[in-house]
């Protein structure tokens, strides 16, 4: 018997645009995405992978490697398995979870990898799902690049995205007006971290950096040491910073389900 449902949001976008006109591989982070579910799973929980299309995410390539799994090379294995084997990360899109009726999921939770600033930022009906979650407290976990998902709630997350991308910080605050998580406390992977992939694995400058958006919009951003744990809990919505911040988030969203469910 599960404890409760949690859909979990991939992004199908599998390179993405830099300064330059340059096109860079992208995907969602291994460990970002494998670790929070199994970890929900062992909890007792049912997890479900929706995308835009419907088709699995792509493994960021420069997640595939057992170092952001301290090493381990048998949890690496086993979240590689995980991926291409277990019956949760078939995926399904995410109008099939509105239609489903997505007031019977109580937790949502979206990794990172560079992808989500794609897709899934501008997504509506991923914002459909997100103002469900925040209207009714229902716990909201975001992780690494993750978090400039919560844009797609805005009434005019396309144009906001664009505005960014065109550098009219202007536009892009008129934009993000009626965004359901201004004045949140959240954290995100921050522009030091960024420059280290621009650097060795992009060679390119992406369009924006992801706390200069978020605070642009009005989130009060905050962030860790570099590369180190960091979650930030903020009324329904939990944040954490980059990859490391794996199975901190997921014990974080696992106690946030737990007490919104009674099970605590």
């Amino acid at each position: 018997m599960s404890k409760g449902k949690v859909v979990v949001i991939g992004s199908n976008a599998n390179r993405i645009e830099t300064k330059g006109g340059y096109w860079g591989d992208t995907g969602n982070y291994l460990n970002e995405t494998v670790v929070p579910m199994l970890a929900l799973i062992d909890a007792g929980y049912e997890v479900v992978l929706a995308t835009p299309n419907g088709a699995p995410p792509t493994i960021d390539k420069a997640s595939d490697s057992p170092a952001h799994f301290g090493g381990d090379e048998q949890a690496y294995e086993h979240a590689k398995r995980f991926w291409a084997e277990d019956p949760s990360m078939k995926g399904r899109t995410l109008r099939s979870i509105l239609d489903e009726g997505i007031e019977t999921y109580d937790g949502i939770f979206i990794p990172g990898g560079q992808a989500p600033i794609v897709d899934l930022m501008q997504d509506q009906e991923l914002g459909e799902m997100l103002r469900h979650f925040h209207a009714y407290q229902k716990p909201t976990a975001m992780l690494c690049h993750g978090p400039i998902s919560s844009s797609a709630a805005m009434p005019y997350a396309r144009e906001f995205r664009a505005a960014l991308i065109a550098g009219d910080e202007a536009k892009a605050k008129e934009w993000s007006e009626g965004w359901q998580y201004a004045g949140y406390r959240m954290t995100v992977f921050q522009k030091s971290e960024e420059k280290v992939i621009e650097d060795t694995i992009l060679h390119a400058k992406i369009y924006f950096d992801m706390p200069y958006a978020l605070g642009l919009a009005g989130a009060v951003v905050d962030t860790g040491p570099d590369f180190e744990p960091y979650v930030i809990e903020d009324r329904e919505l939990i944040t954490g910073q980059n990859p490391r911040s794996d199975h901190p988030i997921a014990k974080a969203l696992i106690a946030a389900l737990d007490r919104k469910l009674g099970h605590a």
